[in-house]
């Protein structure tokens, strides 16, 4: 009878096997292997301290391992699907010093990342992780008020606002900071109608009239707007551990005001938007438009920002968060004015087609990717991971309030400084509703 049962047992194994293969549930064993990047590669980096996650994009289940001394990690039993896959590891500056010679004041974060990467059953490749290390700047993009509030109840987009933080320890300067919104593949098209590089997103090099002999899609970004902060160089001190907001429109949302057409504004919930009055500085286009918003009243206590680039009729971020921002500053005297402009790299090349600035990422001081909430609205990655090895998005999407900030990591002697691993995955968290100088 035993034998009889183990019979069953072993026939009953062998069909679900058959099975699973058959309906596409076989697991995978993933193999990775991560490596420093040539710029780094001549120093004894350790591998053996790499972390690894990887993350099931519709489950949201991660699973995370250390790489050994060779940078190879098997993540076993993966289920078939859409993963995101992050590598990471941080050196203190004294030891990234002792390992190469090299001094830095900060500690230096080395990261990779492959996002949306379908895991099929059967998937025998391995997956590279190139370490690269990104720029660490006194400067930080803090909090990103994209989404927008109640289109019934609340401001719809007009509260919208961004926040930069000095994240030193010494007095920094607002003046001539310049902030940009990024471009890129927003629309999945089939087929094609541009060309694409291997992780969807445009490939800039075939651009029409893009000089050869660049690398015009890991040197440059390409920005539909291009706002920059004015002042004398000296005109507007940030203590350690204070913020510059900027509105698109520097007044209280939450009580009602007059437009430039003569009408009343106001919004049926005050809790579901924010107060700007108390903004930095503010977004005014009416002077550039033929056509002004109503609600683009300028305050006039508060400076406007100098407009280099600009899209539509404000300072409106995407409330679907399908753009992405960088923060930068010029300090070598090269006028903005003068960076070229390119079209999108159609398959078929048109003379009407709308141009975007070509900005060298040299001159960018932090960048945060930004994506739709929902994974199937996802769209390939914009910045390389020397900028932004991740992305952030607010869970709720567009129109509930919610905006996008950096976390504390700590607090020395009364100054709170924010994470800055450059993966805005691991460095954002959410307000529920935007708060102008918060903290998380």
């Amino acid at each position: 009878m035993k034998k009889y049962l183990f019979l069953l047992f072993a026939i009953f194994a062998l069909a679900s096997c058959k099975k699973s293969k058959l309906t596409g549930i076989e697991p995978v064993d993933l193999n990775l292997k991560v490596s420093y990047r040539t710029e780094t590669s001549g120093y004894q980096l350790p591998l053996s301290e790499v972390k690894i996650k990887v993350t099931n994009v519709d489950t949201k289940n991660a699973l995370e391992f250390t790489a050994n001394d060779k940078g190879t990690v098997v993540a076993p039993q993966l289920s078939p699907g859409t993963y995101d896959i992050d590598a990471t590891i941080t050196l203190t500056a004294a030891r990234y010093t002792t390992l190469t010679g090299i001094q830095t004041p900060n500690d230096v974060t080395f990261n990779a990342s492959v996002k949306n990467k379908a895991i099929g059953v059967g998937y025998a490749e391995t997956i590279e992780l190139g370490l690269v290390t990104g720029t660490i700047s006194d400067w930080v993009i803090k909090q990103v008020y994209f989404s927008g509030s109640d289109r019934a109840n609340g401001a719809l987009y007009r509260d919208q606002f961004i926040e930069f933080y000095n994240n030193s320890d010494k007095v920094l300067y607002a003046d001539g900071l310049c902030f940009v919104e990024s471009t890129g593949i927003i629309t999945i098209s089939t087929p094609p109608k541009h060309f694409l590089l291997t992780n969807g997103q445009y490939d800039w090099n075939k651009a029409t009239d893009m000089p050869a002999g660049i690398d015009a899609n890991n040197d440059y970004i390409y920005v539909r707007a291009f706002l920059k902060i004015p002042g004398t160089g000296t005109q507007y001190p940030v203590q350690p551990g204070k913020s510059v907001v900027v509105a698109q429109t520097a007044i209280n949302h939450k009580s009602p005001f007059t437009g430039v057409d003569g009408k009343a504004i106001s919004v049926n919930d005050p809790k579901l938007t924010v107060d700007l009055s108390g903004a930095d500085f503010e977004a005014y286009y009416a002077p550039l438009l033929t056509r002004p918003l109503a609600s683009d009243v300028d305050n006039p206590s508060v400076p406007n920002l100098e407009v280099f680039s600009y899209f539509g009729t404000d300072m409106i971020f995407d409330v679907s968060g399908r753009y992405s921002y960088a923060l930068l500053k010029i300090t070598d005297g090269v006028d903005p004015k003068t960076f070229p402009q390119y079209a999108y790299p159609t398959l078929t090349a048109s003379s009407t087609a709308s141009k975007y600035i070509q900005v060298p990422a040299k001159y960018i001081l932090d960048a945060v990717e930004v994506q739709p909430n929902e994974a199937t609205d996802r769209i390939p990655k914009k910045y390389t991971a020397k900028l932004d090895a991740g992305f952030a998005f607010v869970p709720a999407g567009q129109y509930t309030s919610q905006s996008i900030i950096r976390k504390t990591d700590k607090t020395v002697n009364g100054r709170i400084i924010l994470k800055d691993t450059n993966n805005s995955t691991e460095d954002f968290t959410y307000f529920d509703v935007a708060t102008p100088r918060g903290f998380k």
